[in-house]
């Protein structure tokens, strides 16, 4: 599992020109699966995004959870991230899990955050358009 963490003042999904889900003050993710991942490896990853300390304090050090901040998440399913590009210029999915058991991963990703922090969901092999003002920048890379 492959989630790209990026701190954001805000964040929008739009299909075909019609806004999905939009967020304000939280974090805007990228999440891809590969088949050994399962609702174990889900868990992991929820802890770890909810309690990833990358908002300021008072003082500016980056030592806040989005819980801290009562934030919310933009959650995008993304099977690129598992593209593999060491042979040619092509991207190769084959890491990537396949869409039906990928999305039913992807919607209790989504289920497991949003008992946490309220998350927001793109539409799962839809061509998406995202846009985000990203804070800092701040991009974090996270895998199992």
């Amino acid at each position: 599992m492959r989630v790209l963490v990026q701190r954001c003042s805000n964040a929008k999904c739009v299909v075909n020109n019609k806004t999905i889900n939009e967020i304000d003050n939280g974090l805007m993710i990228l999440v891809g699966f590969t088949d050994s991942d399962n609702k174990e490896v889900v868990e992991k990853m929820v802890n770890k995004i909810i309690n990833l300390r990358i908002f300021p304090d008072e003082l500016g050090v980056m030592n806040l959870s989005i819980k801290d901040v009562k934030g919310s998440i933009l959650s995008i399913s993304q099977f690129t991230l598992y593209a593999d590009t060491t042979k040619g210029n092509r991207p190769s999915y084959i890491n990537a899990m396949k869409g039906p058991k990928a999305s039913l991963l992807y919607e209790y990703f989504n289920k497991r955050l949003n008992d946490f922090i309220p998350t927001k969901g793109g539409v799962f092999g839809a061509d998406m358009e995202i846009t985000l003002t990203n804070m800092g920048p701040t991009t974090i890379m996270l895998e199992r």
